[in-house]
C-alpha cells in the first residue's frame, strides 16, 4: 500500500484506468497529477472528501482494492479454455452414464430429447463446472484438468455464460447504457464503439429492430435474447456459452451460432428444433436424465439441413407477410 501511497498520480492514471473512472465517479478532479497519491488526497477539500462517502484512507484502501480486482480479472481472461470434458454420472433411475466426452473451442453440440428428459439439468451441471457434488453425479474437466475454486464460484470470473429460456432484467438503463457499462467493466479500450458494435449485431439477429436508446426493461423477449446473445459473442470473455431454447426467441439461429463460434467459443445449446440440432457438430441425447447417445452429424444430414431451412425461409416469409397485414392465397409448391 505505501508503493501505492507514493506513486505519482499521472503514472497511477496511465497505468490503470479504472482508478481514472472511479475518481470521475465521485466527482473529484486532479489537482496536481504530478504528486504521489498521497499528497493529492491531502490537497482535496474536506467537503469533497465528505461527497465522497468515504474518508482519505478508505479512499486510497479501496483504490489498491480497486486494481487488485482488474488485475485479477484480467489475468484470468487471459487463460485459455481449449476443451471441455464431461465425465457421466448417473440418470434418474441410477444407472451410470458411459461417457468421457471432450468438446473443443469452436464447436457447436446439440443437446436433444423430450420435455423433461434432462436436458437443462445437463446445462446445469456444465454451468456450475459440476465435480460429482450434484444430483447427476456428473464432473466436468477444464484443459482435462479439474478446475480452479475461483472458476467455479467467483462471480467475476465465470467460464460459463447461460442464455436461459426466460431472461429480465432488474436495471432500467438504456441499452446503450448498459452495454457501455459491461465494456467498461471488461476494460475495452473504446467501451462506447463496443456498445454501438454489440447494438447493431443484435439488431441484425433480431427482426424487431430497437433503438439504443430504449430502456433494456422495454425490450422484448426476442430482442432481449438477440441483445445477450451479440453480447456474449463479442463482449463476454467467458469461452463457454449455454443456450437453453432459442428457436422460439424471434432470433436468426444460423447467424446467431456462426456469431457465437467465430470468437472460439465452446456453445452448447437444449433445443427441439432441428434447424439447429441438425447444425451443431454434435448432439447429445437424453433419455430419462442420462446421456444415451452421441450422435455425429454425418453428411446426409448436412444435405437436409439445406432442404430444411429452405423450407424454413418460405415459413419465415409467410410469418413476415402476415404481420404486414398481408393475404397468403397462392399455391406454395412445397405443401402440393
Amino acid at each position: 500500500m505505501s508503493r501505492l501511497a507514493d506513486t505519482p498520480l499521472a503514472a497511477l492514471l496511465a497505468a490503470h484506468p479504472c482508478v481514472a473512472d472511479f475518481l470521475a465517479s465521485l466527482g473529484l478532479p486532479a489537482v496536481d497529477d504530478h504528486q504521489p497519491l498521497t499528497d493529492w488526497l491531502a490537497l482535496l477539500p474536506d467537503e469533497a472528501i465528505f461527497d465522497a462517502g468515504m474518508d482519505r484512507e478508505q479512499m486510497l484502501a479501496h483504490v489498491g482494492r480497486l486494481i487488485a480486482q482488474v488485475e485479477t480479472m484480467t489475468a484470468n481472461s487471459l487463460r485459455r479454455v481449449s476443451s471441455l470434458t464431461l465425465i457421466g454420472g448417473r440418470d434418474k433411475a441410477g444407472r451410470p452414464e458411459d461417457i468421457r466426452l471432450t468438446l473443443k473451442a469452436g464447436e457447436i453440440v446439440c443437446i436433444v430429447g423430450p420435455t423433461g428428459s434432462g436436458k437443462s439439468r445437463l446445462l446445469a451441471d456444465i454451468e456450475c463446472l459440476a465435480q460429482g457434488d450434484t444430483p447427476t453425479g456428473r464432473q466436468i474437466l477444464v484443459n482435462e484438468q479439474i478446475p480452479d475454486e475461483d472458476w467455479r464460484y467467483a462471480l467475476d470470473r465465470k467460464l460459463v455464460a447461460q442464455l436461459s429460456q426466460n431472461m429480465n432484467f432488474v436495471v432500467d438503463l438504456a441499452v446503450r447504457d448498459f452495454i457501455t457499462m459491461h465494456a467498461l467493466c471488461r476494460q475495452v479500450a473504446e467501451p462506447e464503439a463496443m456498445a454501438e458494435r454489440v447494438i447493431a449485431c443484435a439488431n441484425e439477429l433480431t427482426g424487431e429492430k430497437f433503438a439504443p436508446e430504449v430502456s433494456v426493461t422495454q425490450l422484448s423477449g426476442g430482442q432481449t435474447r438477440a441483445l445477450m446473445i451479440a453480447d456474449a459473442a463479442l463482449l463476454s470473455a467467458s469461452p463457454v456459452v449455454l443456450i437453453d431454447e432459442i428457436e422460439n426467441a424471434g432470433v436468426d439461429r444460423k447467424r446467431a451460432l456462426e456469431l457465437l463460434v467465430s470468437g472460439d467459443k465452446i456453445v452448447l445449446i437444449s433445443t427441439h428444433d432441428p434447424l439447429l440440432a441438425l447444425r451443431g457438430n454434435r448432439r447429445l441425447v437424453i433419455r430419462n436424465g442420462g446421456i444415451a447417445e452421441v450422435i455425429e452429424t454425418s453428411a446426409r444430414e448436412r444435405d437436409n439441413l439445406a432442404r430444411i431451412e429452405a423450407v424454413d425461409q418460405v415459413v419465415m416469409d409467410i410469418r413476415d407477410r402476415l404481420r404486414r397485414g398481408q393475404r397468403i392465397e397462392e399455391d406454395i409448391a412445397w405443401l402440393q
